[in-house]
């Protein structure tokens, strides 16, 4: 149980300061469970399992925005290569250039084939400067639009995995339309005559997360978060200081998590990590978002063209709703 023999661990550990003490007791506990006999086990297994739920109930938003970027969490290419079979994956805009922090291409769920879409940040340092630390450019957008278009002409479903802080916001990117290459990806996915499933699998930040995220259902995994732009972005601009409390006050104004977001009607559905982080058991984390693609794929199939199209229509007109009606409700009807 002791979280500093997992690769990545020393993020997760920064990022639950508040809790050290609970992680020294189930690094403590962990050794006991090793040395203990199968019957003192059980008992052990249960006084692991209320540290676990003690420890995940002190997380800060902002922790849970630290165990996010994780670099050992499993990232795009992890999903695709365990859940999708026979992946074809296309480069380049027709454009410009190939992208690499957007993988798209297509490929096989179970007997279902796809396309796919997702954000990939990298591991080691040259990845991670060859995709652009998964911050895409305008080409990776319209790279994603070339499956998009594939899956409308096709009546493909589409799956797709969100992990970027923030579309490139540099000088180059906004000269070859930023925005616009953002904008059609919106579109694109809003007109999609089949089945759309977006997964939050990491850090989902701004308009470059919003390009892979509209969806008949939204998926994000439980220490995963999701944003109009990173708690820190969000401190500068209001306070004009990044310090670390400013920053903690920022992502937990942004409502960035996975129940504040679920209680909002932004997602649909959190899908369990292991204990501690999608990272911890990468297999698992894997395993448990792929079952819950395949029950709302075999769900969404059902509906016919035009009914999944306006259930997106609905899904995303209706979003925030429920938070405006109590508002108005907590102010006596008005909500100023």
């Amino acid at each position: 149980m002791n979280i500093d023999n997992k690769p990545g661990a020393s993020v997760v550990a920064g990022a639950a300061r508040p809790a050290a003490e609970l992680e020294a007791r189930m690094a403590e506990l962990a050794r006991r469970y090793d040395a203990a006999a199968p019957r003192a086990r059980v008992k052990l297994a249960a006084e692991r399992s209320a540290l676990e739920a003690e420890l995940k109930s002190r997380l800060d938003a902002i922790d849970r925005v630290r165990v996010a970027r994780n670099p050992a969490r499993p990232q795009t290419l992890d999903y695709v290569a365990a859940l999708i079979g026979e992946f074809l994956e296309i480069h380049g805009d027709r454009r410009f250039a190939d992208d690499g922090a957007i993988v798209a291409g297509i490929g096989y769920c179970g007997r279902v084939p796809v396309a796919i879409a997702g954000h990939q940040r990298g591991r080691s340092t040259a990845e991670r400067i060859r995709r652009n630390f998964g911050k895409p450019y305008p080409e990776g957008y319209r790279k994603a639009a070339r499956v998009f278009e594939l899956a409308s002409r096709f009546a493909l479903p589409v799956i797709t995995f969100i992990d970027t802080q923030g579309a490139e916001p540099g000088v180059g990117a906004e000269e070859r339309g930023q925005s616009e290459a953002i904008a059609a990806n919106l579109e694109l996915m809003a007109k999609i005559e089949a089945p759309v499933i977006a997964c939050v699998i990491g850090e989902g930040g701004s308009g470059g997360a919003l390009a892979l995220g509209v969806g008949n259902v939204v998926l994000m995994q439980e220490y995963a978060c999701y944003s109009v732009i990173t708690p820190e972005g969000c401190a500068a601009i209001l306070w004009r200081e990044g310090g670390p409390e400013k920053v903690a006050e920022a992502a937990r104004a942004l409502k960035l998590t996975a129940e504040d977001l679920l209680r909002l009607g932004v997602i649909d559905e959190i899908v369990p990590e292991p204990p501690g982080g999608a990272h911890r058991e990468p297999a698992d984390a894997i395993a448990a978002l792929g079952t819950a693609i395949e029950r709302h794929l075999k769900r969404l199939m059902g509906m016919t063209p035009e009914a999944l199209v306006q259930d997106r229509a609905r899904k995303f007109a209706a979003m925030g709703s429920a938070y405006i009606a109590r508002g108005r409700v907590e102010n006596g009807g008005g909500m100023g």
